[in-house]
């Protein structure tokens, strides 16, 4: 009996034995699959985590590109305004020469007026000296000799000399015709007789 208790308790102890090492391979298989799945869920927060990496990788660029475009309209606007400002610049001075010019223009026109009106008193005094000397010339033919007098229209030229004779009372230039040769005295007639024709006459 004692060597069949003996086998009995070794029988046991290896059936627990065995049931041990059963449980170990059983712990040890469960904690490989819980290892397996823990490896699984770290390996999926690294990809999820490697994708929000790469989304902000992609939209980091966007941003840059975002903000490099923004950049290049603000140069863009700056180059403009340059062009405008130095446009504005050069139109400023071509207003600042064309000012200057009229201004020059002016001062050339008064200056121009301002001579016209002297010209006009000069000739003004002229014509006034011119009719002076006339007036005085025509008079010292009236008095002298109507003989003497006629001598010296016969020298003249008919133009000239009608001048004169239009201008002298009636009396005196008829004792001067009276000297004249006919053909003077015909050049002459004529030459008055036209400017009287292109006198109008009242109707």
């Amino acid at each position: 009996m004692t060597n069949i208790q003996e086998k009995s308790k070794r029988q046991r102890k290896g059936s627990r034995g065995v049931l041990l090492l059963i449980t170990g391979f059983f712990l040890a298989s469960g904690l490989l699959r819980l290892g397996s799945g823990t490896g699984s869920a770290i390996a999926r927060e690294i990809q999820t985590l490697g994708h929000g990496e790469n989304q902000q990788d992609t939209v980091v660029p966007t941003a840059c590109e975002t903000g490099e475009g923004i950049g290049e309209l603000l140069a863009a606007l700056k180059k403009r305004e340059a062009r405008v400002t130095e446009q504005e610049a050069k139109l400023a001075d071509r207003m600042q020469v064309l000012a200057v010019a009229e201004e020059g223009a002016k001062k050339n026109l008064a200056a121009l007026a301002e001579a016209e009106q002297r010209l006009k008193a000069t000739m003004a005094l002229a014509d006034t000296a011119a009719e002076d000397d006339l007036s005085r010339l025509t008079t010292v033919y009236e008095n002298m000799k109507a003989k003497d007098a006629a001598k010296l229209f016969e020298e003249m030229d008919p133009q000239f000399s009608a001048g004169f004779l239009g201008r002298m009372r009636p009396d005196a230039a008829a004792a001067i015709f009276a000297g004249l040769t006919p053909a003077k005295a015909y050049s002459i007639s004529v030459i008055l007789a036209g400017r009287n024709a292109e006198v109008p006459t009242e109707k």
